[in-house]
C-alpha cells in the first residue's frame, strides 16, 4: 500500500486536474456510483466460509509436525530405557508383557483383542518370548483343553528391570515439569492414541500394529 502522504498528493493532483476542465454531464459520475452490497436474501452472494473447516490450519500444522518431530526422536531414542537396559527390549515385547503383567494370564485372541492387533500377529509376536522364557503357555485353569499365555518369573523380572529404566528416561526427559503437567500431558497423550487407535479400528482391513513392532523378544546387537 503506498504511504498516506503520496496517496493524499495524488488525490490533490486529481482534483486539480479535474477542476482546470469543463466537466461534461457523461463524464460526471454520480456520487452513488458505488454499487450496494448484494443482500443475502437476493441469493446472488454468499457468505465466504471456504476458511471456516481450516481456521485453525495454523494451530494444526503445528501439531502435526511436532507429531512427527516426536515420531523421529522416539525411533532415534527408541525411548528405551537408561543404563544398560537401554533398547534391550523392542517396543512389541515390552507392550506384550506389561499387558499380561497388568491382565493376568490369558489366550491368544483376548491379548489381541487387548492390543488392538490381530491374533496372528500376537501368535509371531509371542513366539521368542515363550523360546526366551519371558512368557508361559499354561492351561486355562477353568478349561484344561485351552491355552493361556503367562508372563513367567523370569519375564516378570526383566519387565520390572526395563520398566525401571524407561522410568528414569522419563524423569529425566521431564525434568523440571510439575506433576500436574505430566499428568496433563499423559492425560492428553493417552486421548491422543486412543483416537489413532479408533481411527485405525474404523479403516477396513488395516493392520493396527505400529511400524517397528512387528519383532518381539530381547533386541540383539541394538
Amino acid at each position: 500500500m503506498p504511504p498516506i502522504q503520496d496517496m493524499t498528493s495524488a488525490a490533490s493532483a486529481s482534483r486539480e486536474t479535474a477542476s482546470s476542465e469543463e466537466p461534461t454531464p457523461e463524464a460526471t459520475p454520480p456520487e452513488t456510483a458505488s454499487p450496494e452490497p448484494a443482500s443475502p436474501a437476493s441469493g446472488t452472494t454468499a457468505p465466504d466460509t471456504s476458511a471456516a473447516p481450516f481456521a485453525d490450519a495454523g494451530l494444526l500444522d503445528a501439531l502435526q509436525h511436532q507429531v512427527a518431530v516426536f515420531a523421529r526422536r522416539a525411533e532415534q531414542t527408541r525411548l528405551g530405557g537408561v543404563g544398560q537396559v537401554r533398547n534391550s527390549m523392542d517396543r512389541a515385547a515390552y507392550l506384550l508383557l506389561n499387558r499380561l503383567d497388568q491382565e493376568g494370564p490369558m489366550g491368544v485372541k483376548a491379548l489381541a483383542a487387548g492390543m488392538g492387533i490381530d491374533s496372528s500377529t500376537v501368535t509371531r509376536q509371542v513366539a521368542p518370548l515363550v523360546d526366551t522364557g519371558l512368557v508361559m503357555r499354561t492351561s486355562h485353569p477353568e478349561d484344561g483343553r485351552a491355552v493361556v499365555l503367562e508372563l513367567s518369573v523370569r519375564g516378570l523380572a526383566r519387565l520390572e528391570e526395563v520398566r525401571s529404566s524407561r522410568r528414569e528416561l522419563m524423569a529425566q526427559v521431564t525434568d523440571g515439569w510439575t506433576e500436574e503437567e505430566r499428568d496433563a500431558f499423559t492425560t492428553l497423550l493417552t486421548r491422543f492414541n486412543g483416537a489413532l487407535a479408533a481411527r485405525a479400528a474404523r479403516l477396513p482391513g488395516a493392520e493396527q500394529e505400529a511400524p517397528g513392532e512387528a519383532g518381539a523378544g530381547e533386541s540383539r546387537g541394538r
